[in-house]
């Protein structure tokens, strides 16, 4: 006997109301630092964000991500100390702001009641993946896809989340117990905030603005502006 594999469904926009949830998850999404709350995130609420970074897609159905909660009190310094040690070394990166970077707070690992790490394990699917041939770091992108839709589903959820990027990877991965061909693409933390910054917080405290769109819009190949409709 044989079993049909479903077919296509009919597509066709979301409700104004759903379209218009969609587009306010992704304005006033926010890179959480300082705003969290010491309350637990509910295991359900919790599931439900593993659930929609599981549901991203990825290159040739590889599904490469796996999902590192830590909320042992005593991993979480050794990784606070990790952060701190890279962050001392990237404030002198900056030597006409170190004022500024030293006053940003670049991270929530202690205060948060949840540490999120998403990794991408480089032998997923195995030698071959459909649509990887050619680009062996479609799998790191396909990764990227899982965290952001943690991300907008978390502020759908009332969650923070904030990015912790400044860590030397040997002392991530040395902390994470990772093997050699698991890379840590996202560390992350996850807790109720109260507030949020109306816009994104480096913006608000002078560090950047963001960029106009239309100046970054090109047609048909590189510095090519659009032609006028």
């Amino acid at each position: 006997m044989t079993v049909s594999a479903p077919g296509p469904a009919p597509a066709g926009p979301f409700s104004q109301a759903e379209r218009d949830a969609v587009y306010r998850a992704i304005r006033l999404r926010r890179d959480v630092r300082g705003q969290f709350r010491p309350d637990p995130i509910n295991p359900d609420t919790l599931r439900r964000l593993l659930q929609a970074a599981h549901d991203a897609p990825s290159v040739g159905l590889s599904q490469p991500w796996n999902f590192i909660l830590i909320r042992d009190p005593a991993r979480k310094r050794r990784l606070h100390d990790a952060f701190s040690a890279a962050n001392a070394e990237a404030a002198e990166r900056f030597p006409d702001r170190k004022g500024l970077y030293s006053s940003l707070k670049l991270e929530g690992i202690l205060e948060s009641p949840v540490n999120l790490c998403i990794t991408c394990d480089r032998n997923r699917g195995g030698a071959h993946v459909l649509g990887r041939t050619h680009d062996p770091a479609t799998d790191l992108y396909s990764t990227v896809c899982a965290v952001q839709n943690l991300w907008l589903a978390a502020r759908a959820e009332g969650i923070g989340v904030g990015w912790v990027s400044i860590f030397r990877q040997d002392a991530l991965r040395a902390a994470l117990d990772l093997p050699p061909h698991v890379v840590p693409v996202a560390y992350l933390c996850l807790g109720h905030v109260t507030e949020l910054y109306e816009e994104p917080e480096l913006q608000a405290r002078g560090w950047g603005r963001r960029a106009p769109l239309d100046d970054l819009i090109f047609e048909d190949a590189w510095g090519r502006a659009p032609e006028t409709p």
